[in-house]
């Protein structure tokens, strides 16, 4: 069977070329291309690729090129970028992925655009997610999926995909992801990028990210490189730093730290395949052969944590529907919702009495994690428990209970950080059968991003990330 074309827009006659986000601020700098160059050719490379991977959610081309013409300040001043569609922008509606209702423009940028935007980013638009932030993958009823640029028959994975697939196929260095359940690490696994959810508070968030009974979702980005990623902390921190943390510093190298890794190739309640389970010991035996001290082990989380996790989910859900009118006005229609979303809000009115109780879990998993990390340094899982899925798959208006399986068969490691509060890294460090990305996760305890960060760059002058430039093309 002949494999699908991958669809990029790497170039080397535009401002962009193959630069990532570091390279092309220098390029800006050094005056070898100028901010409208730029703004322009991503606008261009956007234009390109989406009519293949529906991933712009909204365009705010004009207010780009407006902005190129006299850019803010800020490290990444000029540097395109987009932002997903559920955190609230100056001028752009805030959709969440969703046809319950129409979103009006944003009167003011939220905590998190206000600080990322600070940063010098250029916002081109919005990009799509799945309802809400619901699924795995950015499946919608009337828009239809997001695809992967790796292999369009793939999804681009978890509620961030519109973000992932423009980066993965170059119509921006970097974007905003955020991650509730694996959002961030999900997207970047299955589309060949780097994707570091941060601690718990490390960065600036929206007020309705804020006032969750526990606080599992973290902005962050989405990249081509480790060096964009370990920029970006730690050019945010110099807009807003959480004095609870230690900051994340400037990590420009790796680490020369010898950690105590542990290999979990066992999902919480569900196992990985054999093939990701492979991949995931071929990545150990990097590790080890780097002078890392590796021990395989079972996975400590109680088999009931998924039941427990998809029970506070669903209450997100049930918050959504029954405040629908008062959240987002009166054009709310809740018979427009999916039936992910309605589903999880059926399983958490039944289970109303039960929810105190998995809170408290939720909350509890820190103890977890803190016996875990008295052990070792770094814990080591596939970012998800199979290939990537094919479009159709994880389809939004397939029965409730068959959706759910699915995704936790797919999504079988990512949640517990977001229980946790700790980091987590999605590296891509490995490559299916199929010739699909497989990003693998390391995890650290709580504050310890430069140590994954210092990791991580280990493991990129290693082995070098792979290029989808690299294989049959479709632009």
């Amino acid at each position: 069977m002949t494999q699908a074309a991958r669809v990029h827009a790497f170039s080397a006659d535009d401002a962009l070329a193959d630069l990532d986000a570091t390279g092309l601020v220098a390029a800006l700098r050094a005056g070898e291309v100028s901010v409208p160059e730029v703004v322009e050719a991503a606008i261009a490379r956007t234009e390109q690729v989406d009519a293949a991977l529906g991933a712009v959610a909204y365009a705010a081309y004009d207010r780009a090129r407006a902005e190129a013409r006299n850019p803010r300040g800020g490290w990444f001043a000029g540097v395109p970028t987009f932002v997903k569609d559920n955190v609230d922008v100056a001028g752009m509606p805030t959709q969440h992925g969703a046809d319950a209702f129409t979103a009006r423009p944003q009167e003011a940028d939220g905590d998190f655009a206000r600080m990322y935007l600070a940063t010098g980013l250029i916002p081109l638009g919005k990009t799509q997610l799945s309802e809400f932030g619901f699924s795995g993958a950015a499946d919608h009823v009337r828009l239809g999926p997001v695809r992967s640029p790796w292999n369009p028959d793939h999804y681009a994975g978890a509620s961030s995909a519109g973000s992932a697939a423009l980066v993965a196929a170059g119509a921006v260095p970097i974007a905003h992801a955020n991650d509730g359940g694996g959002s961030i690490r999900i997207p970047a696994a299955v589309n060949g990028l780097v994707g570091l959810k941060p601690t718990r508070g490390r960065l600036a968030q929206d007020r309705m990210m804020r006032e969750m009974p526990v606080r599992i979702v973290s902005d962050g980005v989405l990249t081509r490189s480790v060096r964009d990623t370990a920029a970006f902390y730690r050019e945010a921190e110099k807009v807003w730093r959480n004095p609870l943390l230690a900051p994340v510093g400037d990590v420009t190298r790796p680490s020369r730290a010898r950690l105590r890794v542990a290999v979990v190739t066992q999902g919480i309640g569900r196992d990985c395949s054999p093939e990701v389970r492979e991949l995931t010991l071929a990545t150990a035996a990097l590790l080890e052969s780097l002078g890392h001290h590796v021990e395989e082990v079972d996975n400590p989380v109680p088999a009931s944590f998924p039941a427990h996790f998809v029970r506070f989910w669903s209450m997100l859900a049930l918050v959504i529907a029954r405040r629908g009118r008062k959240d987002f006005g009166d054009t709310w229609d809740p018979t427009r919702l999916d039936n992910l979303t309605l589903g999880l809000a059926r399983h958490a009115a039944r289970n109303l009495h039960k929810q105190p109780f998995s809170i408290a879990v939720l909350r509890r998993s820190q103890h977890l994690a803190a016996r875990h990390r008295a052990a070792y340094d770094i814990t080591l899982t596939p970012t998800l428990a199979t290939e990537t899925p094919r479009v159709g798959h994880l389809r939004p208006d397939q029965d409730y209970e068959e959706l759910m399986d699915r995704l936790m068969d797919w999504v079988a490691f990512t949640p517990l950080q977001n229980a946790t509060g700790e980091p987590a890294i999605s590296l891509p460090l490995a490559t299916t059968a199929g010739g699909l990305p497989q990003g693998m996760m390391l995890g650290a305890g709580a504050g310890r991003e430069a140590r994954l960060l210092g990791l991580a760059y280990e493991l990129e002058e290693a082995v070098g990330w792979p290029r989808i430039q690299g294989s049959a093309e479709a632009g």
